[in-house]
C-alpha cells in the first residue's frame, strides 16, 4: 500500500471506482495508460495512476484544495477467465436453484414458513444432484455398458467395447462386472463436483468482513435473527449481518450431503440389476442384495435430513463443527458404493443383459419429486407474500418457485440432451426408442420431455408477439416526448425536426422497457414448463413407449405430429446443450458477448451458496470484504473522505459493503451509483434483501448518496430510496441520452445513445461527485441544492435537480 498521512486529515479525499458487468481494465477505469497495482492479486486488486501513488502524502496548493485521488477496484477476475472457467456454465441449473433461495418474499414474521421455504429449495437442489448423477449412470451404465456392450451388433461397431462383449467370453463380459466398471464414470463426476466445491469453498467462503461497531462481542447483531421482532431498533438488513458473507460451515454440510447423494445414486444404479437377477433365484445372494438396498435407503434418508437441517444463519457467523452423521456421510456412501460394485461384480454365470435398466422409474420419481417440491414452494411463497404484500415484488412472490422450476427444466434439457445424443450416436442412423437400431433406447421419459419442447416454444410465441406489438406502440407514443424533451421545433433556439433521429431515440427508450416485462415471461415459461413436464411424466407412464411408437394406430396426422415432435425435440435438446456450452465459452473469451449475458451470470454468482454446494462460487464473498476493508483502512488511516463510485453490478457490491461499515467509517463515506439495478432488478426479484424497506434503511445509514439513471438504460434505473422527505433525494434523472438531439456548436458530430455506459462523460456526473465530496467536509452535514448543470438533461422542477458532482471520464461499466 502507498504511504499514508497521519490520521485526522479532512483534506485527504479518495474516489474508489467499482466497475460493473464484464469489467474494464484499470487503464480504462482510471483513463490513464500508466497504472500500478497497489494491493490485491491477479483475481481482484486495487489500482492507481502512477502519478497518484503518493496521493496521501501530497499537500494542498496555496489557497486551494487537493484534488481527490482515484483508485480502481477490479474484480472481473472473480467471474471471468480462460477456457476452464467455461466449465462453470455446466453447473447453471445448480446456480439457478441457488437463486431461488434468495428470492424469498419479504416478511417480518412467519419464521416457520421461512424455514420451510429454505428447506424446500434445498430439496429441489438435492434432486438436481441426483438427476445429474442418474443421467451419468444412464449414459455410462445403461446405454453403454448394459445395452451397447451387451449387444453383439452394437459392440461390433465399437472396438473400444469389444472386451466387454459377451461374444468374447472375457472376465468383464458378465453384466454385473460391466456395470461395476462403468460406474467409474459417474463416480468420477461426483468426485469432480466435490473437488471443485471444496476448492472454491477454501477460496471464497473463508473470507471475513471486519467486525463492525454495530456488533456485540460475540460477532452477533442483537435482534437480527430469524425470530427478531419486527421494527426493533437492532433489526438490521440481512446483508448487514455478520453471518451473511460467511457460509463456510453451511456449504460444508451441504457438500457432504450432496456428495453422499451422488455416490448413493451410482451405488443404487449398479446394484439394482444384480438385486433383480438374484431375487429370481432367492437364497443368500437375494437376501444380501435386499440388505444392501435397505442400507442405501437409510443412508439416503440421512442425507435428506442433513439437507433439511442445513439452513443458513445470517445473524451470526456459524462456527459449529459438523456432527458425526454429517462428516461420516461421504465416506459411508463411498463405502456403500464399493460394496455395491463388489456385489454386482460377483460371478453370475449365464446372466445376460436385455432391455434397459430401471431408468424410467428412477427418472419419473425424480421428476415427480421436483414437481411436488415446486408446488409446495409456491404455496409457501404465497403465504409469505400475503403477510406483507410488498409492492413491486416479481410475480407477487412466486419468483422463487418459478426460478426453481426453470432450474429443473434446464437440468432436464442438459442431462436429457446428453443421453439423447449418446443414444443416437450408439444407435447409428436409427431413431432411439423406435426399435430400429441395435440399442433399445434411453428412458422413455427423456424422449417425452424432449418432445414437449417444440410445444413450449410455440406457446412462448404468444407472449413474445404481444410484447413486440406493445413495444412498437410504445415507441410511437414516445416520439412526441422525445421532441418535447429536446425542444425540437421550438423556434430558432430549438433543433429542427429530424424524424430518423426522433425514431432512433424513441425506439431505444421503448425497447429497454422490455426489462420490466421479464417477470411475466419467466412466469409464463415456468408455468408452461411445469404443466408440459407433468404431461410428459403422465404420458410416459401410461404408454410406456416413446411418442413415435405410442402414437401408432392413432391416425396418420397424430403419428406425423408425434414423430416430428420426437425428432425435433431430440435434436433441440442436443443442439441446445452444445450451443449453450459453445456460447458460454465465447462469453468468457469475447468481452462483447460476455457483456450481453454477463448481467444474468453475475446476478447468479453474486449470492452465497445457500441451497446448492456445487453451484459456481459467490464472488461477492471475496469482493465485499475487499471493499469493506479498503474503506475502513482509508478512513481510519487518513481521517479523510471517500466517495464510493460504482456502476451497474458494482453498485450492488458497493451497497453490500456499505452495510458492513461501522458508524465511524460510514460517516466519512459517500455513495455514488449510476446504471444501478438495485431496485429494477434486485428489488423486484430479491425483495427480502433489496426491497423498499432495505434500500430506505441503506439511505438512512448512508445519507450522502446519489444515483444517476437514464431512460435508455436497460439495466439501471432509480432506486427510489426515501424517508418521507426527511433525507435528501437519492435519484437524479432521467438524464438526457444522447446529450444532444442534433448537431450544434458544442456537439458538431451526432451523439450516440449511451444506454448503460458512458455515465462518467455526462456533465451531471461531475456535478454530483463534487457535491458528495463537499458534503463530507466538516460542517457540511448534508448536500446543498444547486441549479441543474447545463446539458445534464434535467428540467426545472425535477426531483433532485442540481446536486453537484466531480470530474468526468470513461465509464467503468
Amino acid at each position: 500500500m502507498p504511504a499514508t498521512r497521519p490520521p485526522h486529515d479532512p483534506e485527504a479525499a479518495l474516489e474508489l471506482l467499482v466497475h460493473g458487468v464484464g469489467g474494464h481494465t484499470p487503464q480504462e477505469m482510471l483513463d490513464s495508460a500508466r497504472t500500478v497495482r497497489v494491493s490485491g492479486d491477479e483475481t481482484a486488486a486495487l489500482y492507481r495512476r502512477v502519478a497518484d501513488t503518493d496521493a496521501e502524502s501530497r499537500t494542498a496548493p496555496p489557497g486551494g484544495r487537493r484534488e481527490p485521488a482515484q483508485e480502481a477496484y477490479c474484480w472481473s477476475g472473480l467471474t471471468s477467465g480462460g477456457a476452464t472457467r467455461a466449465l462453470w456454465l455446466l453447473l447453471l441449473p445448480f446456480m439457478v436453484a441457488n437463486l431461488a433461495h434468495w428470492m424469498r418474499p419479504d416478511t417480518s414474521g412467519l419464521p416457520r414458513a421461512r424455514r420451510l421455504y429454505g428447506a424446500l429449495v434445498r430439496l429441489v437442489a438435492l434432486s438436481l444432484t441426483v438427476l445429474f448423477a442418474a443421467s451419468a449412470c444412464e449414459v455410462a451404465l445403461d446405454l453403454t455398458a448394459w445395452q451397447c456392450a451387451g449387444s453383439a451388433a452394437c459392440a461390433a461397431h465399437r472396438s473400444w467395447l469389444a472386451f466387454l462383449s459377451p461374444a468374447h467370453h472375457g472376465w468383464w463380459s458378465q453384466p454385473g462386472r460391466r456395470l461395476a466398471l462403468a460406474a467409474a464414470v459417474p463416480t468420477a463426476l461426483v468426485a469432480l463436483l466435490w473437488y471443485l466445491s471444496r476448492r472454491t469453498w477454501a477460496m471464497y467462503e473463508n473470507q471475513r468482513t471486519p467486525e463492525g461497531a454495530a456488533q456485540d462481542g460475540t460477532g452477533a447483531v442483537p435482534g437480527t435473527g430469524p425470530d427478531a421482532a419486527p421494527g426493533s431498533a437492532a433489526d438490521r438488513p440481512a446483508l448487514a449481518r455478520p453471518g451473511f458473507w460467511y457460509g463456510r460451515r453451511v456449504v460444508a454440510r451441504l457438500r457432504a450431503a450432496h456428495t453422499a447423494a451422488g455416490f448413493l445414486t451410482v451405488a443404487a444404479a449398479v446394484a439394482d440389476a444384480a438385486v433383480r437377477h438374484d431375487a429370481a433365484g432367492g437364497g443368500a445372494p437375494a437376501l444380501l442384495g435386499r440388505l444392501l438396498q435397505a442400507v442405501l435407503a437409510a443412508c439416503a434418508l440421512a442425507a435428506v435430513l442433513v439437507v433439511c437441517r442445513s439452513g443458513r444463519s445470517e445473524s451470526v457467523r456459524d462456527p459449529r463443527a459438523d456432527g458425526r452423521l454429517t462428516t461420516a456421510l461421504p465416506a459411508a456412501s463411498l463405502a456403500l458404493l464399493a460394496a455395491a460394485v463388489l456385489y454386482a461384480g460377483w460371478s453370475r454365470p449365464g446372466w445376460r443383459s436385455s432391455g434397459t435398466l430401471t431408468g424410467d422409474p428412477a427418472f419419473r420419481a425424480v421428476a415427480l419429486a421436483q414437481a411436488l417440491f415446486a408446488v409446495a414452494l409456491a404455496v409457501t411463497a404465497l403465504v409469505l407474500y400475503r403477510s406483507t404484500r410488498r409492492p413491486g415484488t416479481a410475480l407477487r412472490g412466486l419468483g422463487g418457485p418459478a426460478v426453481a422450476v426453470l432450474a429443473c427444466g434446464t437440468a432436464g434439457v442438459m442431462t436429457g440432451g446428453v443421453a439423447q445424443r449418446v443414444a443416437d450416436w450408439l444407435d447409428g442412423g436409427a431413431t432411439p426408442g423406435m426399435g430400429e437400431g441395435v440399442v433399445p433406447a434411453p428412458p422413455t421419459l427423456l424422449s417425452w420431455q424432449a418432445s414437449v419442447i417444440p410445444a413450449l416454444l410455440v406457446l412462448l410465441l404468444v407472449p413474445a408477439a404481444v410484447l413486440a406489438v406493445r413495444t412498437v406502440r410504445a415507441a410511437r407514443a414516445e416520439r412526441a416526448r422525445v421532441e418535447a424533451d429536446y425542444g425540437v421545433g421550438r423556434g430558432p433556439a430549438g433543433p429542427p425536426v429530424d424524424a430518423v433521429r426522433t425514431r432512433q431515440i424513441a425506439d431505444r427508450r421503448a425497447v429497454v422497457r422490455l426489462t420490466d416485462q421479464a417477470p411475466r415471461l419467466v412466469g409464463v415459461l415456468a408455468g408452461a414448463a411445469l404443466l408440459l413436464g407433468a404431461a410428459a411424466v403422465a404420458l410416459s407412464w401410461i404408454s410406456g413407449e416413446v411418442p413415435g411408437r405410442a402414437a401408432d394406430g392413432a391416425g396418420s396426422f397424430t403419428e406425423a405430429v408425434a414423430d416430428t415432435a420426437q425428432g425435433v425435440g431430440s435434436w433441440l435438446v442436443g443442439f441446445g446443450f452444445l450451443a449453450f456450452v459453445t456460447f458460454g465459452r465465447l462469453a468468457y473469451s469475447r468481452p462483447g458477448i460476455r457483456q450481453t449475458i454477463g448481467i444474468l451470470w453475475d446476478v447468479g454468482t453474486f449470492w452465497p451458496r445457500a441451497a446448492h454446494p456445487f453451484a459456481p462460487p459467490c464472488y461477492a464473498e471475496r469482493a465485499v470484504p475487499d471493499l469493506t476493508w479498503r474503506i475502513r483502512t482509508w478512513t481510519r488511516q487518513t481521517g479523510g473522505r471517500l466517495v464510493l463510485s460504482a456502476h451497474s453490478q458494482g453498485t450492488v457490491l458497493a451497497a453490500a459493503a456499505v452495510w458492513q461499515l461501522d458508524a465511524e467509517a460510514r460517516g466519512r463515506t459517500a455513495l455514488l451509483t449510476y446504471g444501478s439495478p438495485l431496485k429494477r432488478l434486485y428489488g423486484r426479484w430479491f425483495p427480502a434483501y433489496f426491497g423498499g424497506p432495505q434500500l430506505n434503511a441503506l439511505h438512512r445509514e448512508m445519507r450522502p448518496w446519489r444515483n444517476l439513471f437514464r431512460g435508455t438504460d436497460p439495466i439501471g434505473g432509480p432506486v427510489g430510496a426515501t424517508d418521507g422527505g426527511a433525507l435528501p433525494e437519492v435519484d437524479r434523472g432521467p438524464l438526457r441520452d444522447p446529450l444532444a438531439y442534433g448537431r450544434s456548436a458544442g456537439h458538431p458530430l451526432p451523439e450516440a445513445v449511451s444506454g448503460h455506459g458512458g455515465y462518467q462523460s455526462d456533465p451531471a456526473f461531475a456535478v454530483e461527485r463534487a457535491a458528495l465530496f463537499a458534503a463530507l467536509l466538516p460542517g457540511l452535514p448534508g448536500q446543498q441544492q444547486r441549479a441543474p448543470a447545463e446539458g445534464s438533461g434535467e428540467r426545472a422542477g425535477e426531483p433532485g435537480a442540481g446536486r453537484s458532482q466531480g470530474s468526468s471520464g470513461r465509464s467503468s461499466a
